[in-house]
């Protein structure tokens, strides 16, 4: 069941995600956030129109098939997968950039004579989690990545690009959004936990993301989609935690065994060592 006082649907979900930026009615809001994301720094390149593409693909060899969160195509025919990924995969970056191949084959038309010119290709992902430890520091939470010369650093495909948003790393409060791209990254990180539209976001595209969110406007299917969806997400996490938890017990035991035996190398008495580490005599004596 859903908390009562929760007013505002999860875009964490995977229905919160796909209603606000995987249907046709709300396709300003994807449009207003790809362009926060992509062109902050770039006014006058924007996207104006988009239309929603299949979000489910295969491949070459048939029995491997791709289903993008978001699929859609601007009018100069820019393709963009747009996903939000709240767990952390081994390969997640093998993953991403397999999608991407996709897009960028199914340009070529069969029976037709092709010079091999690609249209552009973006693949965004909205990132429930942080990368590994130290690949990228702590204020560092937008990634545009692009192929690039090693030798000199100048991007040498420009038409291939991968953003990836650490959202755990955003934290700033209502009265430090300075731009478009701050106030979507506020509503996507803090929507569920609003009871009403901040008054930092009062754009248009707000007013109509908040309705669109409210869970009181959901039809008894739309709330039962929801519900469903939001079951997953719970279980899902708690399944991270209790995950965490383990390894985080493991951890402790194998630092505890290590103690020790620096102990007993030194000398100390099997007393000594219980008191210290909370390990019986018979661990102890087998280390």
């Amino acid at each position: 069941m859903l908390d009562q006082r929760e007013r505002y649907i999860n875009p964490y979900t995977d229905f919160g995600f796909k209603k606000l930026f995987g249907t046709a009615m709300n396709k300003d809001l994807l449009i207003s956030f790809l362009n926060a994301l992509l062109f902050k720094d770039k006014p006058k390149k924007t996207i104006t129109d988009i239309h929603y593409l299949p979000t489910e693909h295969f491949g070459i060899y048939g029995n491997r098939r791709a289903i993008f969160d978001v699929f859609c195509e601007t009018d100069d025919g820019s393709q963009f997968i747009v996903e939000m990924q709240n767990v952390s995969q081994q390969y997640y970056k093998d993953r991403s950039v397999f999608y991407a191949t996709f897009p960028i084959q199914e340009q070529a038309r069969m029976g037709e004579e092709w010079d091999y010119q690609l249209k552009e290709v973006y693949t965004v992902g909205i990132l429930n989690f942080e990368f590994k430890e130290d690949e990228y520091s702590k204020d560092c939470l937008h990634h545009e990545v692009k192929l690039m010369d090693t030798s000199d650093h100048h991007v040498f495909y420009d038409k291939l690009t991968f953003v990836y948003l650490e959202m755990p790393k955003f934290n700033k409060t209502e009265d430090e959004l300075a731009d478009m791209f701050d106030k979507w990254l506020f509503v996507l990180k803090n929507l569920s936990r609003l009871t009403e539209r901040p008054k930092a976001l009062q754009e248009r595209v707000f007013e109509n993301l908040f309705k669109a969110a409210e869970i009181a406007r959901f039809t008894p299917e739309e709330r039962r989609g929801y519900e469903d969806s939001v079951k997953v997400y719970r279980d899902i996490n708690n399944a991270i935690r209790t995950a965490d938890k383990e390894a985080e017990k493991r951890g402790e035991e194998k630092e505890k065994r290590a103690n020790a035996k620096k102990m007993k190398e030194l000398g100390a008495s099997i007393d000594f060592i219980m008191q210290v580490t909370g390990l019986s005599p018979d661990e102890i004596l087998k280390i």
